[in-house]
């Protein structure tokens, strides 16, 4: 169930906000630095219908943590933010 990605990708989640209890989107995200990912919008994406805590297009900082008992990369703040 795993997808192939290259070195340069990674699977990670988002977010999703304003939806009444935690909710997390699985998206790629390229590798732009040691410790930082650029997001990249799925082609379902539509913000009109989710909001996503960071955006598509923008460069965040990565947490493993344990969603529904599985190990995941979630996106946790801006790179540029400290």
């Amino acid at each position: 169930m795993s997808v192939a990605q290259d070195s340069s990708t990674k699977r990670v989640y988002v977010r999703l906000l304003n939806e009444g209890t935690n909710v997390y989107r699985p998206a790629e995200a390229i590798v732009v630095g040691e410790s930082a990912v650029r997001l990249v919008a799925p082609a379902d994406y539509d913000p009109e219908d989710e909001e996503w805590e960071f955006k598509p297009g923008e460069i965040v900082r990565l947490e493993g943590r344990t969603l529904d008992g599985r190990e995941a990369l979630v996106a946790v703040s801006l790179a540029g933010a400290s």
